[in-house]
């Protein structure tokens, strides 16, 4: 199972809609729960817990290396780009629908 961390500020708000939309997305792919989980925290937090996680995906700006690949996740909250980035996180992940 591959894990997907999703921070934003304060790791309640933005995080949370961004983690919506992705999970919808990945279901109407054929991709679901059993594949993916997917947890939420801060921005200030994400270093301290990135080791835990396949990728990150935050609603802020952020640019650190912290050893696991980091996508902008604004199109899950501007539906522009939405689809390109779904299949970044595919990519990044190696994931495939389930037959």
């Amino acid at each position: 199972m591959k894990k997907i961390i999703v921070a934003c500020g304060s790791g309640i708000a933005t995080s949370t809609v961004a983690r919506n939309a992705l999970e919808e997305k990945l279901k109407a792919k054929g991709i679901d729960a059993t594949q993916v989980s997917m947890d939420q925290t801060s921005i200030p937090q994400l270093r301290s817990k990135a080791d835990q996680f396949d990728l990150a995906i935050t609603t802020g700006k952020f640019t650190e290396d912290i050893g696991v690949p980091v996508l902008n996740g604004l199109p899950f909250l501007t539906g522009v780009g939405e689809d390109e980035l779904v299949q970044k996180v595919i990519d990044a992940l190696d994931l495939k629908p389930k037959a």
